[in-house]
């Protein structure tokens, strides 16, 4: 199946519903940070809400989210726009832990990999500055860490549901997502059907294990009401380049390159979303600094 996000409403154009596919994007991710089973739920799960998010911006308009906490996978941070190019980086790919009790026995523990801290948005709006707002950390699960991020830092009532499962090889074998957004004129009749729905839906992984699809969870979202307006492909994509490495060197200082020309012959560098390594050369380095002392 392609990774994809559909876009619509429904109930009488009073909800915004996406459901995303995306499993070959999480493999992806899998396959270049190396993550074990917790850590690929974790940045999966973070993957996907990001690429529905960043969908909700305009071509070329982008958003840059960080998820901080005290939990053992560390930082994650995530890139994605409105043309559907999703990348992401985990601070500790080497994390697999279980629920060893409680209604979650055997699952993995997402929300203890992740921890406590803040989950931070930075948008890319095209404009002067940039815009960054944060919300507290509720569960570490990710999910409801989105949720209380649309409700508390952007006033829109939601509900996000997300779902990453993992083959026993650790190769990713189904995941996906949704946002639901509740939007002015929702009555509350509305309202309470939304959260019967969705108090009985079953995980995301497990519908698509099933056999459903982004267009059957749309449905199962909408009751009946909803109308597709659009559908968008996601991909994992590193904008990374050799230039743009090299004007991130430009803005160093003298003292910082010096030792990169003198001591070091040049910089080797390796991009954190994708690890493809790139080489400036000495020749490079000091033409930086010539253009300085100038």
């Amino acid at each position: 199946m392609e990774d994809y996000v559909l876009i619509g409403h429904a109930y009488n154009k009073t909800v915004r519903i996406y459901t995303a596919v995306t499993t070959t994007l999480v493999e992806t991710a899998h396959t270049l940070h190396g993550t074990w089973p917790t850590a690929s739920a974790a940045l999966g799960r973070f993957l996907t809400a990001s690429a529905m998010m960043g969908l909700m911006y305009k071509d070329g308009e982008r958003i840059t989210l960080r998820i901080k906490g005290d939990g053992p996978v560390g930082s994650m941070t995530v890139e994605a726009n409105g043309l559907g190019d999703v990348r992401g980086d985990i601070m500790n790919p080497e994390v697999y832990m279980t629920y060893h009790d409680g209604p979650k026995k055997g699952k993995l523990a997402v929300g203890k990999a992740v921890g406590k801290g803040f989950l931070f948005v930075t948008k890319d709006l095209l404009m002067k500055d940039y815009y960054t707002s944060s919300s507290e950390l509720q569960t570490g699960e990710i999910a409801d860490d989105f949720t209380y991020y649309f409700t508390a830092s952007e006033q829109t009532n939601s509900s996000v549901g997300l779902g990453v499962l993992v083959n026993p090889d650790q190769s990713i074998q189904t995941s996906g997502g949704f946002i639901l957004q509740l939007m002015p004129g929702v009555t509350e009749e509305t309202i309470d059907h939304i959260e019967q729905v969705i108090s009985s839906l079953p995980p995301v992984t497990t519908l698509y294990e099933s056999g459903d699809t982004p267009e059957t969870l749309f449905e199962r979202l909408s009751g009946g009401t909803g109308v597709v307006l659009d559908k968008k492909s996601v991909r994992y994509h590193c904008t990374c380049s050799h230039d743009g490495f090299l004007k991130s060197l430009q803005s160093l200082s003298i003292d910082a390159l010096t030792p990169l020309a003198d001591e070091d012959h040049g910089a080797h560098i390796t991009c954190h979303f994708c690890k493809k390594e790139y080489h400036i050369s000495e020749a490079s380095i000091r033409e930086i600094i010539k253009k300085k002392t100038s």
